[in-house]
């Protein structure tokens, strides 16, 4: 199973829609996981449209449309593994401790909010991943998402994927 993992997309504020590149992803994959941020509604719109499954969060930055489409906390199975997604997790620092702690049945949680990729594995086993955000670097180099594989319930091939800067 094929996962594209993205968020903070901020469409249409940070960028007019996603980069060309992450709809030739959502194309590929057999799931795509959002963890907030949208902006709009007619992204939401459009991503479930051209995705096999979507699986999403509100993030800070969403208005009542999205907020009542979709949940604070998403939980799925996909393939034997948990896989929880949240915008927000708090400081980078203590985040491993409070997400074991607040996701105990939990695989792999996916999370948004500061921009800033992030792989690492909590004491517990869980795995903490962040795509950044395709369409708003901040201080990163580079605009990013994270493309990963689901095999035999393990997350496998987890590759950070940065955008090439607009030219102009």
């Amino acid at each position: 199973m094929r996962l594209l993992i993205i968020a903070d997309t901020h469409v249409p504020k940070r960028a007019r829609r996603l980069p060309d590149q992450v709809w030739r992803e959502v194309a590929d994959a057999d799931v795509v996981v959002h963890a907030g941020d949208w902006v709009d509604v007619g992204l939401l719109d459009e991503l479930a449209a051209r995705s096999r499954r979507l699986v999403g969060v509100y993030g800070n930055n969403d208005g009542p449309e999205l907020r009542a489409r979709l949940p604070e906390v998403a939980r799925v199975e996909l393939a034997g593994l948990r896989l929880a997604v949240v915008h927000e997790t708090g400081p980078a620092k203590g985040r491993e401790q409070r997400c074991a702690r607040d996701f105990p049945d939990t695989d792999v949680l996916v999370f948004g909010h500061s921009h800033i990729p992030w792989d690492s594995v909590t004491g517990t086993g869980l795995r903490l991943l962040n795509p950044g955000s395709p369409t708003d670097r901040r201080r990163q180099p580079h605009c990013t998402y994270l493309t990963a594989r689901i095999t035999d319930g393990e997350l496998t091939d987890v590759e950070l994927h940065a955008l090439p800067r607009p030219a102009g």
